[in-house]
């Protein structure tokens, strides 16, 4: 039998806010155990809750990004269930009316290096306010469980798409692209290793040409692209293994074991009745007027979806291109910087933009994204900076310097780290000391083809006979002649009229 999968994800963003959701207590992550809880947070006799107004705008920021609708009135509601890490034996969430309804993420993704590009649009239901609750710590307690309760009352947006998914690399591309697009907007700092992007994936499996969804399982908490990969491909072969052997999938909420690589069973899959949803009579419905929604649009970053189709239209980079450098606003704002500053040198690179920005973008996402990666850095923390890159490809358009020899150069750029060196290095200084430039005379070329071809008469003889390899092995020799400088395209054509 033939199954198709259904993929469904419900990830909760951790607002960037300096207080809580409902109290004036610091977010701040990394502080000792229970400090930063007060007595709002652990639901103390007397306090009242009041809305984080930061928080609102931050999910106003995210309905607008989607093209999602705004609720004019939302309500917070109580959310019962008892865990050790919930002080009220409550969460303030939203279910009825969320502040978000609607919208939807356009994703892009490979199956694989041969294939090409696959697209889809994932429809989102909604995106509703709500407060974290603690954490429970289970080691170094002599075999008992401690309770950290300073992440109770961090603001959360949990955003709900429908279960449009079709494969684990769509899931992927998907919580990338949401990842992405929270970070752009600045509501998320993104950091997956401190719980402030996680993931949780609905499963189900159906049999191809069926209209109605098979029974699904909720995976929680996936904190990494890896472990939601890993963890959807698991769940999946398990679900159709145990219908296939005759058994019948029970909805339940599962976790998944890293170390195991599979899914097993947490408990029984509750429904919105069991939390026993009631409004939440401390918080007055959450009214956002018409006017602030615009004032957070006037605010708003050019979003990557319109960056997308600029640097298309402007540029004339290719879709793949323009969705690798929009993978976040700092790759998509060094991009920009350094077109810009290669643009403004005038010379051979104004006079052919698009291939300016063409070169500006293969330099970008393979040298410099390769250097960032070996290093472990962040593009804020390149040492080369963009004014740099420009200054090199500039030198490469104009003949100075071949894309090897530019590779040398960007290689020395990059080890000048300290502020001195980095102020005292220049694509030109290094090329002057170094004797770098690039042999451009055609007299001077033209001198050493002969030499080459008179030296290796097999390899003439093999290129008339129709082996091409023979003529890139020429072309090897004259450029291990002039150690790397000659002008590979002269090279080229010079050995060519030659040869005959």
């Amino acid at each position: 039998m033939q199954w198709e999968i259904v993929i469904g994800l419900e990830t909760h963003v951790q607002l960037d806010t300096r207080s809580k959701i409902f109290s004036g207590a610091s977010t701040a992550f990394g502080a000792e155990p229970n400090t930063q809880a007060c007595a709002i947070d652990l639901a103390l006799p007397g306090v009242l809750p009041v809305a984080n107004r930061a928080a609102v705008e931050c999910a106003i920021r995210l309905g607008l990004a989607v093209g999602g609708t705004i609720a004019p009135r939302s309500v917070f509601a109580r959310k019962n269930y008892f865990y050790p890490d919930l002080p009220k034996g409550y969460q303030i969430s939203q279910f009825e009316i969320p502040v978000v309804a609607g919208g939807g993420l356009a994703i892009a993704w490979k199956v694989d290096d041969r294939s090409g590009q696959q697209e889809r649009f994932v429809r989102l239901t909604r995106a509703h306010l709500e407060e974290d609750a603690g954490k429970s710590l289970h080691e170094d307690f002599h075999g008992m469980s401690g309770i950290d309760l300073n992440r109770a009352g961090t603001p959360l947006l949990e955003i709900v798409s429908e279960p449009d998914m079709r494969s684990a690399k769509e899931a992927v591309a998907y919580a990338r692209a949401l990842h992405g697009l929270v970070v752009w907007l600045g509501i998320c700092d993104g950091n997956m290793q401190e719980g402030s992007f996680r993931c949780d994936a609905n499963v189900s499996v159906r049999p191809v040409g069926q209209a109605e969804y098979g029974t699904r399982c909720e995976i929680k908490n996936l904190n990494s692209f890896r472990f939601l990969e890993r963890a959807v491909d698991f769940e999946v072969r398990r679900q159709i293994e145990l219908i296939e052997d005759g058994g019948r999938v029970v909805q339940e909420t599962r976790l998944y074991d890293p170390d195991r690589d599979e899914t097993r069973s947490m408990r029984s899959k509750e429904e919105a009745h069991d939390y026993r949803y009631f409004p939440d009579p401390d918080l007055p419905p959450l009214v956002v007027e018409p006017a602030w929604v615009e004032r957070v649009r006037a605010a708003m970053p050019e979003l990557p979806t319109d960056m997308r189709r600029r640097l298309v239209d402007d540029y004339g980079l290719g879709s793949y291109d323009a969705t690798t450098l929009t993978a976040s606003r700092e790759v998509a704002r060094f991009y920009e910087d350094t077109v810009a500053a290669l643009l403004a040198k005038g010379g051979a690179a104004a006079a052919d933009p698009t291939a300016s920005a063409k070169a500006a973008a293969n330099w970008v996402m393979v040298d410099l994204a390769a250097a960032l990666n070996r290093d472990d850095l962040e593009i804020a923390a390149s040492p080369v900076a963009p004014g740099q890159l420009a200054d090199l490809i500039q030198r490469i358009l104009d003949g100075t310097i071949s894309n090897k020899i530019a590779r040398d150069v960007f290689a020395e750029l990059w080890g000048a780290r300290s502020a001195e060196q980095v102020g005292a290095t220049t694509v030109d200084g290094i090329i002057e000391t170094r004797g770098l430039e690039q042999i451009s005379d055609s007299g001077a070329i033209e001198k050493i083809v002969d030499e080459v071809l008179a030296a290796n008469p097999k390899s003439v003889e093999e290129f008339r006979a129709g082996k091409e390899k023979a003529f890139n092995a020429l072309v090897g020799q004259v450029m291990k002649a002039t150690k790397g400088k000659a002008n590979p395209q002269q090279v080229n054509e010079l050995l060519r009229r030659r040869l005959g």
